[in-house]
């Protein structure tokens, strides 16, 4: 996480969010951060934790997605030596780390239930206890929690404990995505282009071109923030005459004529037979019609890959058509979020 509270921005919905944020610091209460990828739940979380009476204390962080299962207990709650395999020597867990101040859960919604139950513990008696041993700790820890989940449908699906929702969304902040943040592209992209511009000594900063700065403008930023910074700096970086204004925008950094064709190879290339072939069904609005896939029936040896195939491509143009927003595609599709959320994790376009 960037060790800065410094938020670029004007867009009132931004700034309504930054401004709940910092009154939820002044009290000591658990706070969810709601919001799609590269929003900036991490940067809210720290503002919390700056401007609460905490400011001094430990802030601690830990990503719920980027460890095993079998090791989330470990890692929050600490362990004793001998408790498992490996375990040689004992260990203190993020709750003892963060005892007076506070302890920053990012992907709230990957935890297990296991690990679910022994959070709702911790969070209401303020008790820990480490693997392998009998005897609670008492920590003093403010939980703020994020996740870009719909927590509320996970607890109707049987994945989230909804007596744990109830502790943790005393203050429920949602980040608007940048595609909801009107003049906040531009704003952004001239924030991150002059710092790219200084660190590459750049005698100036010579700005984008109009046709450069609509292009930013226009496009969905499917990764927010986060995705914006990347393409501006990289747009800095390999713009070669400083002079001028940047005139050369790659939004996808894999773009190339030379890049591999996504069909598993398992497929045969359609020919030129006269024979029956599988085209996706149209959409609602009835214009997938763009997309169809010309794979000859008599050539398919695989039939789920090449189902796969269908589905992704459906799911992808259908995500493009909606500007990426999740709620919107799901509608148009007929599906529930969570649905569509486990078709576009199943095909990797998360």
């Amino acid at each position: 996480m960037e060790k800065t509270t410094h938020f670029v921005g004007q867009s009132l919905a931004f700034l309504d969010a930054v401004e709940q944020a910092g009154r939820a610091a002044e009290l000591i209460r658990p706070v969810l951060v709601i919001g799609e990828r590269g929003t900036g739940k991490e940067l809210i979380a720290e503002r919390i934790h700056r401007l609460s009476p905490r400011w001094d204390g430990p802030l601690i962080t830990m990503n719920c997605a980027a460890l095993p299962e079998t090791l989330i207990e470990a890692e929050l709650f600490g362990h004793e030596a001998g408790a498992f395999t490996g375990a040689t020597r004992a260990r203190a867990g993020r709750f003892e780390e963060a005892d007076g101040g506070t302890l920053f859960l990012d992907e709230l919604g990957t935890l297990s239930m296991a690990a679910q139950e022994r959070l709702l513990r911790a969070v209401e008696y303020g008790e820990v206890t480490r693997i392998g041993s009998s005897r609670p700790l008492n920590v003093d820890v403010r939980i703020v929690a994020a996740t870009n989940e719909h927590l509320p449908a996970a607890v109707e699906a049987g994945r989230f404990r909804a007596d744990l929702l109830d502790r943790l969304s005393f203050e429920v902040i949602t980040l608007p995505p940048l595609r909801g943040r009107e003049g906040d592209a531009e704003v952004l992209a001239e924030h991150f282009g002059r710092r790219m511009a200084t660190e590459m000594r750049w005698p100036g900063w010579p700005g984008f071109s109009a046709r450069a700065m609509a292009e930013l403008v226009a496009y969905g930023w499917p990764g927010n923030v986060r995705e914006l910074r990347n393409v501006v700096e990289r747009a800095v970086y390999r713009w070669q005459d400083p002079a001028h204004p940047i005139d050369a925008i790659q939004l996808d950094p894999f773009a190339s004529p030379w890049q591999p064709a996504p069909m598993p190879s398992s497929l045969p290339r359609p020919d030129d037979s006269a024979r029956t072939a599988i085209a996706p069904a149209p959409a609602p609005n009835g214009d997938m019609r763009e997309d169809q896939l010309s794979i000859a029936l008599d050539d398919i040896t695989d039939f789920r890959a090449a189902v796969d195939v269908h589905e992704a491509t459906i799911l992808r143009r259908a995500l493009e058509r909606h500007r990426f927003n999740q709620r919107a595609t799901a509608k148009a599709l007929g599906l529930s979020y969570d649905q569509l959320r486990h078709c576009l994790k199943k095909h990797a376009l998360l």
